[in-house]
């Protein structure tokens, strides 16, 4: 009997909502978890471990390990048109599971993903065949430092409360603003709209679970007004925190 090739099924089941993004863990036919998103006119599906598409470029887990080993080689190592192209392919792997980890709510994997990401950028500045490529990429930073800035805020308030997730934002928006004083744009820092929603996102914490200044902004506070007994009781407050 020929077997089917078709998807008629799968879709019929599941219908595509333009309005939300459409995604769930499931299980192979191995018993080993997959992620599905839903797509107009399809499916992806993704690995939850190592690269989403389940391949070992160049016998490695990703293809950021690869570039990471050919510079350890040659640290003035270039990249060619075939490898920016796979560079591009792994962003937007990364990307797809990303969001799908967001929407799950799993919020540790969306971080993961989301440092990959970061520690591609870096690498490719690195071999970067010239400054156009290098910007084609580096504009999307503070879209991934807002995912992961997102992901670290749920993580700690499910983990840890709603005070370090307040911290979490606050470490993110600090990242997001060296981007901007790096690209000589900080004066656009506060009205960009990834930091106006993480700032909105803040302050909602802050109302929802009756959160004031946090340790480290009180620190911070401290030492800009020189007040540096109260900034060394609370240095020793904040070791003792973290190393519990």
């Amino acid at each position: 009997m020929k077997r089917a090739q078709h998807l008629d099924h799968l879709l019929s089941q599941w219908a595509f909502d333009p309005n939300t993004l459409n995604s769930r863990l499931i299980k192979g036919r191995d018993g080993r978890d997959v992620i599905q998103m839903r797509v107009d006119m399809g499916v992806l599906q993704m690995e939850t471990t190592g690269r989403p598409d389940g391949a070992q470029p160049h016998g490695c887990e990703t293809f950021l390990d690869y570039c990471q080993g050919l510079l350890l080689d040659d640290s003035s190592r270039k990249l060619d048109d075939s490898e920016c192209g796979e560079v591009d392919r792994e962003f937007m792997q990364f990307y797809h599971r990303r969001i799908c980890w967001l929407r799950l709510q799993y919020y540790h994997r969306a971080v993961m993903d989301a440092d990959h990401t970061l520690r591609l950028m870096d690498v490719s500045e690195k071999m970067s065949p010239d400054e156009e490529w290098t910007n084609s990429h580096e504009q999307y930073r503070p879209f991934v430092l807002f995912h992961r800035t997102q992901a670290e805020a749920l993580a700690e308030l499910e983990d840890n409360g709603a005070e370090e997730a307040v911290q979490a934002i606050n470490t993110g928006l600090e990242e997001i603003r060296i981007f901007f004083v790096k690209h000589e744009a900080e004066e656009h820092f506060d009205s960009d709209e990834l930091v106006t929603r993480l700032v909105d996102l803040r302050e909602s914490l802050r109302n929802e679970y009756s959160v004031g200044r946090t340790l480290k902004e009180r620190l911070v506070e401290a030492v800009e007004q020189e007040q540096y007994e109260l900034a060394a009781k609370l240095r020793d407050e904040l070791s003792r925190r973290e190393s519990h």
